[in-house]
């Protein structure tokens, strides 16, 4: 399966962008400020109509597909979620089995344990969301998102307000959920991050396509110099890489 767009136009924010991304791999979107990230994602998980152009999901258009079964297929975590009641950590993940209505079976809650368990939050579950640190309230909304188990896994900025110990393990299940044939597209701001664990790195810059390809031609120094004007270059080893800029 793969989510597409072709010629998405959004005025003011995309221009013209046409790519395809496939499952069983971890697709990182960069760029700077402005370049369009969000936007593009929030069109790939079907919440925004494009003011031309179409965006698709296996083969289908994602205006066609139901609520309820885009919630199903697609797992999306925006960069500022909000909790609209201050309700524990454990009913917040398994607020993420709604699309299936099956919260309260075995395979439902199943899932919902084992996504506070990736998540790290088994400590934290029967406390309530307001008394969460950001770190740990951004966990357990990934975990929420994780209990779904979708096919596609969106997520806007996830490392925001983690440390790095829980930063590094979640790219590393990221990474792992692609191993399983799920596809994972993430927008990142950290390009030492999107270098090590991406397998795709598609950089936006002013609603266009900059560079699109493996981490190591996407973000190139040249692609860096040109895109975020500033000089950088890489050092270490591959899948350990470290950014030097200036």
């Amino acid at each position: 399966m793969r989510l597409e767009v072709v010629d998405l136009t959004l005025a003011g924010r995309l221009s013209d962008l046409t790519l395809a991304i496939h499952s069983g791999e971890v697709t990182a979107i960069c760029g700077p400020n402005g370049a369009g990230k969000s936007t593009l994602l929030s069109c790939l998980a079907g919440l925004v109509r494009p003011d031309g152009g179409i965006a698709a999901m296996g083969g289908r258009l994602l205006r066609d597909v139901s609520a309820t079964e885009r919630a199903r297929c697609i797992g999306y975590l925006p960069q500022a979620p909000e909790v609209a009641w201050d309700v524990t950590v454990d009913v917040l993940v398994s607020l993420g089995r709604l699309p299936w209505g099956d919260e309260r079976t075995d395979e439902g809650r199943a899932a919902i344990e084992e996504a506070i368990d990736v998540m790290d939050l088994d400590q934290f579950r029967d406390r309530p969301v307001t008394r969460l640190s950001g770190g740990e309230r951004a966990r357990a909304l990934m975990a929420r998102v994780l209990a779904t188990q979708p096919p596609w896994l969106l997520a806007d900025e996830p490392l925001a307000n983690l440390d790095l110990a829980h930063a590094m393990a979640l790219m590393r299940r990221f990474r792992d959920q692609a191993r399983g044939g799920r596809g994972v597209v993430l927008v990142l701001h950290d390009l030492a991050t999107a270098m090590n664990f991406a397998d795709r790195v598609i950089v936006l810059e002013g609603g266009r396509l900059a560079a699109d390809g493996e981490p190591v031609h996407a973000l190139s120094s040249e692609v860096i110099e040109s895109v975020w004007k500033c000089p950088a270059r890489w050092l270490g080893e591959p899948g350990a890489r470290a950014l030097s800029l200036g």
